[in-house]
């Protein structure tokens, strides 16, 4: 979708494009309200600055719709399909990477309580499986702080890839 598309469709029109970029109810209202913005990189920004700091709970609610590393989601949703792509550098046909995956991914959930996060996109499943390995290592504390910070990550990048730059000047519209 172009920005001035973005800009002017109505908010629950809006809000519907935000969802798969990340479920966070605060964070989509924001943006959706905060329209019309004058760039792309003036959305990202504001959408960036809205995503700091992520509530205990809304990152716990956002989690809830992140599949495991390795796992590609079948559902026909826009999210399931920015997760399959953005695993793109996890080869099924790796075995030996999937399975050190599968058995980090037990580990880290027993530790932690929840799946494990990583901004995947333009990573190779062997990066993915050394930063799991390592993050094993972190306190709950570390990790509260670096899950934040990979979901932002994830739902900049899928605003990014959801909302285009205008193909007309957007000279005039008021920057947010």
């Amino acid at each position: 979708m172009q920005l001035d598309v973005f800009n002017s469709v109505d908010r629950p029109d809006a809000i519907d494009v935000l969802r798969p970029c990340l479920d966070i109810q605060r964070w989509v209202e924001h943006i959706a309200d905060a329209r019309p913005f004058n760039s792309l990189d003036s959305l990202i920004d504001f959408a960036r600055e809205t995503a700091e700091p992520f509530t205990s709970d809304e990152v716990a609610a956002a989690m809830a719709h992140h599949p495991r590393i390795g796992e590609r989601p079948k559902a026909q949703t826009t999210e399931a399909a920015m997760s399959r792509s953005e695993q793109a550098g996890v080869d099924p046909g790796d075995e030996d990477v999937v399975t050190a995956l599968a058995e980090g991914n037990r580990q880290y959930e027993a530790k932690f309580g929840r799946v494990f996060l990583i901004r995947a996109a333009g990573r190779s499943a062997k990066d993915i499986l050394a930063s799991l390995r390592e993050r094993l290592t972190h306190t709950a504390e570390e990790e509260d702080v670096i899950v934040a910070g990979q979901l932002r990550e994830i739902a900049l990048l899928r605003l990014a890839g959801v909302v285009s730059e205008n193909s007309a000047s957007s000279e005039g519209v008021p920057s947010k």
